[in-house]
This record gives C-alpha cells, structure tokens and sequence, in this order.
C-alpha cells in the first residue's frame, strides 16, 4: 500500500528563498498553461495536451523574461503540468470543475520525483539545495521503504510541511471482528451508528469564531497592498488553521476507531455539494466535514481489509420503519422522533436510519441487493404527477 507521511519542517533562509522561488514558477507555468489551453479551445476549437504544453515549457525558459525558469529544478514544473493534465480529465469525465488558477495567498506547492531528491540516512536532500530539510520527525518511516515521491507544500499560516510518499509494507489486514455498523451522519449529532451510539460535533468553528471573527474585522482595516494587511492575512489563517487541524485530528481518530472495531461499515452516499447550498445549513455542514469523514473511512478500510458500503441517497433510512418497513409520506428536519402509523413503534429518527443502512449494507454485501429496495409514496405520487397522459 502507498502511504504519505506528513510532516513539518523548518527551512533555513537559504532553503525558504529557493523553494518560495520554486513554488513561484511552478504556479507560473501553471496559470500560463492553463491560460494556453482555454484559449487554444476557445479560439480553435483546439484540445492541447500535456505534451504540447510540455513543448511550450521548452520554449518558455527561452524567453529572456522568463530566464528565471532555469534557476529551479525542472521537475516540479514537469510536474504541476501533469497535474494540470489531470484536472482536465477529470473535468472531460464530468468528475470535476474546470481547473481554476492558481493564487499566491494560498501558499503552494512543488513535488519532487526520484530523479530530484535524494534519500540517505533517513535525511532528505532536495534538488539545487545542499543542507538536508530540518524536518521534525514525529513518527519515523519504516525501514526498507524508499520515497517515490516528496511534496513540498507552504499553507496559508505560513508554515511548511513535507509530504513523503512510500510503499509501506507495514500496513496489514486486521483480524476480523465479526461485528458490522450503519452509520448517519447529521446536523445535532457528527454520527449515529446502528448500536444507538451518538457522537456530537465538537463544533471546531464555533469554538473559535469569535477569535476569528475579530481577526477578519482587524484585516477589513487594513490597506490593500500594506505590509500590515500581510500580517492581518497571517493571524486569519493561522485561526483557520487551528480549527482544520483541530477537525482532521479528531475526524482521524473517530474513524481509525470505526475501523479497527467493526469489520462492514455502511454509510450513506450524499450528495454534499447541493445540501451546502442550504443557507441554513451550509456552516454546520461545512463544520463536520462529512466529505472528510466519507474518505478517511473509505482508504482505511481498502488498508486493513475492511468493507465500506455506500447507500444511495435517495434511500428511504429515515422515513423506513426499521420494525414493519413502512414509509411515510413526509419527515421534516425538525421532527426527531415519530411514531410507526403500521405498527405504533416509537422511533429516533437517527438511530431508526442508522439501522436502515446497516441493515442495506448488510443486503448488499451479502446478496448484492439494490439499496433503492423501494420507492417512498411521495416520490411515486411525484412521477405519476409529472407522468403525461395518453
């Protein structure tokens, strides 16, 4: 299995001059790459490729004003050109936006293949930088795994961190527990699981959206282009960082335990992008990160052997009567717990629906069954409404 690394490291004046000069060409060939390629569609009619802006590259560190190209490695640049190639075909396959620019307030980036670094006595050598990278190692490698790749990222805050990719052979499959879990993530509680277990959403934004409030009226005063709207824009996004790294350490936690206890995990398929456009919703969404905690979940389970079932969104969980099976017609958000009108059973709209996906996990992992087993009566009076008569 491969496996990234991160870790956090502090470059020396020397080190941050060249990788800041790096990460600057690598967004230049970026944003005139994909400035290229929309014209020549726009213009032609013409698909250009990697190879084509690989071939401009050439000719770009040619230029007199572009001289400065040379000064780095040509690796990173070769490289953010395949990733460019990449957004691409993700955005021909439908899978993706169109590629946007590239911005300096971001940060940035510079991945380093084989032939760009070097890898001796567990210290890291970059290309055109003599000294190894000060990298404060809070877990080591395991021995035997050689580095495939190395990414050098500066975040917004300011800080840099080094992303190191190997196949670890450490990684093994779990011993089986026996136990399987439906889980239903949702705005009052992070998740439910099919145990009647609920975990509530530590709020990381909320914690500090005060701090974080004062920090942004603090930069709203401040003149564009001034050294002190530079230092404003740092203490706004070391807040943001904090709550990120406050976020992914607990979602890792959560999920490496849900891993490790149950050998089926069966969650449901969202459609994220479209219940953000709720005004109402969209901050205590974005908050818990259920996109996140779908992926997390998603490459642990494929490390240690574990199987991870999406359930269509359009299935019933929550309007499903987990003893009779019977759907109701109407569940608005607000009602937490209903009544069966088949079999009087008194239902947890979280738990009920944690159990309505286990149980369709478990349909589908053992007879591959459909987990749309059945329709809900107002999404049939819907299409019979819509239906043209003869």
């Amino acid at each position: 299995m491969e496996r990234a690394y991160r870790f956090r490291f502090y470059p020396t004046t020397e080190q941050e001059n060249l990788l800041r000069r790096t990460m600057g060409c690598v967004r230049l060939v970026y944003n005139k790459a994909l400035a290229t390629r929309t014209e020549g569609w726009y213009q032609r009619q013409e698909r250009i490729g990697y190879e084509q802006t690989s071939s401009l590259l050439t000719e770009w560190k040619k230029q007199e004003d572009l001289e400065f190209l040379n000064d780095v490695s040509c690796v990173p640049l070769q490289q953010c050109l395949r990733h460019l190639q990449t957004a691409f075909t993700n955005f021909w396959g439908q899978r993706a936006k169109y590629p946007n620019f590239k911005k300096k307030r971001n940060g940035g980036s510079a991945e380093f293949t084989r032939s760009a670094f070097k890898w001796k006595d567990s210290k890291l050598f970059l290309a055109k930088i003599k000294d190894p990278l000060n990298i404060v190692w809070s877990r080591y490698i395991p021995q035997d795994c050689q580095p495939s790749t190395v990414t050098i990222k500066l975040d917004p805050s300011g800080r840099w961190f080094v992303s190191i990719l190997v196949k670890d052979l450490t990684i093994k499959p779990l011993p089986k527990t026996g136990k399987k879990v439906g889980i239903d993530v949702g705005v009052t509680s992070l998740m439910t699981t099919s145990e009647g277990e609920k975990v509530a959403n530590p709020q990381q934004f909320k914690r500090l959206y005060k701090k974080l409030k004062r920090k942004q009226s603090c930069l709203s005063r401040k003149t564009k282009g001034s050294n002190n709207r530079y230092k404003a824009c740092l203490e706004v996004a070391k807040v943001h960082a904090k709550i990120k790294d406050a976020r992914t350490d607990f979602l890792h936690k959560l999920t490496t335990k849900l891993v490790r206890e149950n050998d089926l995990i069966a969650i449901e398929d969202l459609a994220i992008r479209n219940m953000v456009k709720n005004p109402k919703l969209a901050r205590s969404i974005s908050d818990e990160s259920w996109g996140e905690f779908a992926r997390q979940l998603e490459y642990k389970c494929q490390w240690y052997d574990r199987e991870l079932i999406r359930i269509d969104c359009h299935f019933p969980s929550s309007k499903r009567c987990g003893n009779c099976g019977h759907i109701i017609n109407k569940l608005p958000l607000n009602i937490r717990e209903w009544d069966c009108p088949e079999c009087g059973t008194h239902h947890d709209r979280d738990i009920n629906a944690s159990k309505n996906i286990s149980a369709a996990g478990l349909a589908v992992s053992v007879c591959g069954a459909g987990v749309r087993l059945e329709e809900s009566k107002s999404r049939k009076a819907t299409a019979l409404k819509q239906k043209p008569k003869p």
